[in-house]
């Protein structure tokens, strides 16, 4: 063993307790690597730098900028809709039917934007219906972690071991050419949690409003002439359906009613106190029968008659009132725009969230209700003024609702095709995946589905930065040899073993390596090992690639080896134990049906 060999594993070793312990981020953890690679002369610089430009890295960014347009013109929220139907069905019946749903859009679309939509779907159908979400944020994790790994782009692992494939000479992966074993995992997976669905805890504990700004704001809005809803029951309108909208109030020609029943026939200029979440305020504020009720002096108010009459550079701002802040005490009706430095009120959102009419802050107007410590302001701004209202004592800017802008449907239908062509592209083996993803996000700057600026705002750079960092510590195990020293090892004691043997252990210490790491650095760690192992048994290397493929995706038996279940897990509705039963079960079945598989393959 050489030095450079010894100096390796010692920075490995490092960068695995810093992955394990969590200590730092882990885009720091990634300059780490490539600082301490230099340093120690393992990498040139080009080579240090050159996971920035490697096709993994670049596929990923692009990827995540179409999953991006996707979900911001509501394409995962369509094909999550039809998840509410499921609320009467048991809950045996329920966890497949959503776990066997989100593996197969997990397939398509980023992993953790679908599970985050299924939180807030599970939730409300949980809040309104009593379903037991405990019983299915779990199991839809595990299953979109499972569908990721069906596809070529359904997660940056799958794309990351690909590349490093390809640099080793191994012909590339074609888009479906594994997607019948993730199929057979899928449908394990989902027989497995079902059948252990009762060791999963009762009740849980969330506060989605609080972590994840599902929080409903409060706002007003008029009936305007040609309205869809004129002349309709409320139980026969969208106010009914979407578990995102509630009737609070209706004020008819300055008669009130606190409670307007389902029944209530609506009428043309009625007013409506409404609780709604931000998507709505934006489809209501697009919809041309309603107009969103502005306060723009204590005087008047103004209604937004069409989105497009909004200035181009008007931006939709979120609020936070800090301790003697000096709008404590106001209301929407007596905060003017001076108060905001020049900013329009929209909605108000209350520091507690209250579920029912009844309770005291509804039984006044929404330009009545008083700011106070913790409550946040939806409010409208311009791109002038918004440094302005950073300015206010005791007022804190949490987010820039740029999204607000028009979300047309026909945006959704294209967003939707640029997916189709991505995915026809690469499946049909016209373009390789980065090319087909690099036109897809073309498609979706030239046809306006999304704007770059808040793109980047929205991108998860960890991942980025973390690819970015982890190439280069693969480049010095081959610079070092460090790879061949392993696999010359492990050699050793795979003589004389059978291939179910070989691929078993290579799966089962790359899947418990990937409980503690991440998937992404235990792939790049071993799947140069993996290729070197099959090299020198004269064995197809594609069944050793995929061994660490899946097993590095594979990571259930804890709550920190992939990023949805560490989400899920910091709800405080699931303990370690969960995971490690669970997930363990899962893994132990997954690790015994992949190893006769893949070794069956070769």
């Amino acid at each position: 063993m050489t030095i450079e060999i010894i100096l390796v594993f010692i920075i490995l070793g490092i960068v695995i307790i810093l992955f394990a312990l969590e200590v730092f981020p882990v885009d720091k953890i990634a300059f780490f690597i490539m600082v301490s690679l230099l340093l120690t002369k393992l990498i040139t610089p080009e080579e240090a730098i050159s996971g920035f430009a490697n096709p993994a890295t670049i596929t990923v960014l692009a990827l995540m900028i179409i999953a991006i347009g996707l979900e911001t013109n509501g394409v995962i929220n369509w094909l999550s809709h039809g998840l509410k139907s499921l609320k009467n069905l048991p809950i045996y019946i329920m966890i497949p039917i959503f776990m066997l749903i989100a593996g197969s859009i997990s397939a398509f679309i980023n992993t953790t934007a679908v599970v985050i939509v299924f939180i807030k779907v599970i939730t409300e159908l949980s809040a309104k219906y009593n379903i037991p979400s405990e019983k299915l944020l779990l199991p839809v994790s595990f299953a979109g972690i499972i569908g990721g790994s069906c596809t070529l782009m359904g997660t940056s692992t799958n794309l990351i071991v690909n590349a490093i494939a390809i640099e080793k000479g191994v012909d590339r992966f074609t888009f479906f050419e594994f997607t019948w074993y993730g199929v057979i995992f899928l449908i394990i997976t989902t027989i497995t949690v079902t059948l252990l669905y009762k060791f999963l805890p009762s009740k849980g504990k969330i506060d989605l409003d609080k972590d994840y700004n599902l929080d409903a704001y409060i706002t007003k809005v008029k009936v305007k002439k040609g309205s869809n809803v004129i002349g309709k029951k409320i139980t026969d309108t969208f106010f009914h359906d979407n578990l995102d909208i509630e009737i609070l109030r209706l004020n008819r020609d300055g008669i009130i009613n606190d409670r307007p029943g389902k029944y209530t026939i609506l009428k043309e200029k009625d007013q409506l106190l409404i609780r709604c979440t931000l998507e709505n305020l934006v489809k209501l504020k697009e919809d041309k029968g309603f107009s969103v009720i502005k306060e723009v002096s204590k005087k008047f108010t103004l209604p937004i008659t069409d989105a497009e009459e909004l200035e181009d550079n008007i931006q939709v701002v979120e609020i936070l009132m800090l301790p003697n802040s000096p709008l404590i005490g106001k209301s929407i009706k007596t905060v003017g725009n001076f108060d905001l430095q020049g900013a329009v009120p929209l909605a108000i959102k209350k520091r507690n969230s209250f579920r029912h009419p009844e309770d005291r802050v509804f039984r006044k107007k929404r330009d009545e209700i008083e700011l106070r410590v913790g409550d946040r302001l939806l409010v409208e701004v311009s791109a002038k003024a918004l440094s302005e209202l950073g300015k206010l004592d005791n007022v804190t800017i949490l987010q820039q609702h740029q999204e607000i802008e028009v979300k047309r449907k026909s945006k959704g239908y294209i967003s939707l095709a640029i997916l189709i062509i991505v995915i026809g592209l690469s499946a049909f083996s016209i373009f390789p995946i980065l090319q087909s993803a690099l036109v897809g996000v073309f498609l979706m700057l030239f046809l306006k589905c999304l704007d770059l600026g808040k793109a980047y705002s929205q991108i998860n750079w960890q991942v980025i930065f973390l690819l970015a960092g982890m190439i280069p510590l693969g480049i010095a195990m081959s610079n070092s040899g460090a790879d061949l020293w392993i696999a010359s090892n492990l050699l050793a004691l795979f003589t004389e073993q059978s291939n179910i043997m070989i691929i078993g252990v290579l799966f089962l210490v790359t899947m418990i390596l990937s409980g503690f790491v991440s998937n992404n650095a235990t792939a790049i760690i071993i799947t140069p090992i993996a290729i070197t192992i099959a090299t020198s048994l004269k064995a197809d290397p594609k069944p050793f690639i995929l061994a660490i493929m899946f097993a590095a995706n594979f990571s259930f038996f804890t709550p920190v080896g992939y990023q949805t279940n560490t989400l899920i897990y910091g709800m405080g509705m699931y303990k370690f134990k969960h995971f490690l039963i669970i997930g363990g079960a899962v893994s132990l079945v997954l690790w015994i049906v992949a190893s006769l598989l893949l070794s069956g393959s070769f």
